[in-house]
């Protein structure tokens, strides 16, 4: 136990720890960022979709009879 303690006291002191943590803190707004264009491309790229599918069967409807 006194093991762990004691790397745990020099991980802390070193300038390493806080260098650590700074790049999580960016891995995750990125990762937040990502998250957010994604779900919003696919957003769009859905209502897209659908609007060229409801066109085609729109026109096939018509074109069809």
């Amino acid at each position: 136990m006194r093991y762990l303690v004691q790397k745990v006291v020099t991980f802390l002191k070193k300038e390493d720890g806080p260098t650590a943590v700074e790049y999580a803190v960016m891995l995750a707004l990125i990762i937040v960022v990502c998250i957010a264009a994604i779900t919003t491309l696919g957003s769009t790229t859905n209502n897209t979709f659908s609007f060229v599918s409801n066109r085609l069967s729109a026109a096939g409807s018509t074109n069809g009879s």
